[in-house]
């Protein structure tokens, strides 16, 4: 019998995570490449109406049917499996659904994101366009500090558009620009999702055209602060009808000085939300922290993913050498395994997120930064390998999981060095973790998978050939 790591002896049951809901394993998701097929949703919403869409009234939540948003809509939040409004959607959506502006201080994992799609697919639906439309021309901009927020964003527009006559094109740095202008300019387009700088290549290239957006989105503007991208923005923002003739919706995790001077430079009394952080991580993730040795946290971690056997797990780790290591040393031992970080070229990183996605890859190690844009449906465990100096990326980086009212569950590994961020991380979500030693069974190191097909498969090392997967001994 399996048993936890933190548990007082083998008799004990194997620990209950959470796992998914019959209605969540239902949820469908597109793939950030596909256009939803206007012909083929009206066909499938004929078969469907808001009748078959009836959640239970519940003290203090908001359900989504009370909108009575356009059956399209509802039916694809009905396929999401949404039921109840997440905080920020229930007081942002009156507002923003009657074409009001907003600024909202909200983390990834507090629903923002379907918070503004659906007042935006709402309003499309709402107000369609007659007559012809000119290819290059969207109603909506969306704008993001990285690609893989843009994909991200664009993955959760398509499916709540997919039975909508709604097209969604992603715009970003790193892919083929000509493949990226053939999809902007085949068919007039409706949601353009885009980081400044290559929205900037195509307006000088004048294969898009920004005075007939109605609404715009500027997400995560403190990173857009961080990064440098401010003057992009601005001048993204001053081709664009002026902010009396468009809706703005600004959203970023901290409202600074400088941000709320940039909110009331880019918006119209705007209507001003607040998402707590730790509402985020304290409500619907269960944190556990082991206290380990940095020689022992490996083995902790192997036996946890062996033992637990866990499908899909987002491992976090501070630094790129790290990463690469520790996607090495994973791999060496049997387990399923790649890295993502700022080295990983673009193409690679979209090829190994769409394989965690699908379940090929089981484990995915990544840092701090390659790490904040992942939404994968499901992902149940966020393991932190090595804590992150800063209590903020701590609440971001369980914000994997846990997601939107779904549950999830964080485990974290505490050695030497690790337990002087535990502090600062409780103070900042209000609440102590629940710390805990790991029983010694849970510290020993198997025996390496592909260490014993070398014994039985030897070969001969070619002169100058290279230590692909030799492991250095040492402690983290």
């Amino acid at each position: 019998m399996e048993t936890n790591p933190g548990s007082s002896g083998p008799d004990r049951e194997k620990p209950s995570f959470p796992r998914r809901t019959s209605r969540e394993k239902r949820k469908k998701i597109i793939r950030s490449g596909d256009s939803p097929a206007p012909t083929t949703g009206a066909a499938l919403d004929e078969r469907w109406n808001a009748s078959q869409f009836k959640v239970p009234a519940a003290e203090g939540k908001t359900r989504f049917h009370d909108f009575g948003f356009p059956d399209p809509l509802l039916h694809a939040i009905s396929d999401l499996g949404f039921e109840y409004c997440t905080p920020i959607q229930s007081e942002i959506l009156p507002s923003t659904l009657s074409g009001k502006d907003a600024s909202g201080r909200a983390q990834t994992g507090t629903g923002k994101t379907a918070a503004f799609l659906i007042a935006i697919i709402t309003r499309i639906l709402n107000n369609p366009i007659q007559g012809k439309r000119k290819p290059g021309t969207p109603r909506v901009l969306i704008l993001a500090p990285t690609r893989e927020l843009v994909l991200q964003l664009s993955e959760e527009a398509r499916q709540l558009s997919k039975y909508c006559p709604i097209k969604v094109i992603s715009v970003f740095g790193g892919m083929d620009y000509v493949k990226q202008r053939k999809q902007l300019t085949a068919d007039p387009v409706d949601i353009v999702v885009a980081t400044p700088g290559r929205l900037l290549d195509f307006q000088r290239r004048h294969d898009i055209t920004l005075k007939k957006i109605e609404v715009l989105v500027i997400d995560e503007a403190d990173r857009m602060l961080d990064m440098g991208f401010i003057p992009d923005v601005r001048k993204i923002i001053h081709s664009t009808p002026s902010k009396e003739k468009r809706q703005t919706l600004l959203f970023s995790a901290t409202l600074t000085g400088q941000i709320t001077r940039l909110a009331s430079e880019w918006t119209r009394n705007p209507v001003t939300v607040e998402i707590e952080p730790e509402q985020v991580a304290v409500n619907t993730v269960e944190q556990i922290v082991y206290i380990v040795t940095s020689d022992k946290k490996f083995a902790l971690l192997l036996n946890i993913i062996i033992r637990q056997d866990l499908s899909r797990a987002l491992v976090f780790c501070n630094r790129r050498d790290e990463v690469r290591r520790l996607s090495e040393m994973l791999t060496r031992y049997g387990i399923n395994c790649s890295m993502l970080s700022g080295e990983v070229p673009q193409q690679k990183r979209l090829r190994r997120l769409n394989e965690f996605k699908s379940g090929k890859i089981r484990v995915l190690v990544a840092t701090d930064v390659a790490g904040r844009g992942i939404h994968i449906e499901g992902m149940d465990h966020v393991i932190n390998f090595k804590l992150p100096h800063d209590p903020e990326d701590y609440v971001h980086r369980i914000g994997r999981t846990g997601r939107a009212g779904a549950t999830g569950t964080s485990i974290s590994f505490a050695d030497e060095r690790d337990a002087f961020f535990i502090p600062a991380i409780e103070e900042f979500m209000g609440r102590k973790l629940i710390c805990m030693e790991p029983e010694e069974e849970w510290l020993t190191m198997p025996e390496a998978v592909h260490a014993k097909k070398r014994r039985r498969a030897p070969h001969r090392k070619k002169p100058g050939a290279s230590s692909h997967g030799k492991i250095r001994k040492g402690k983290w």
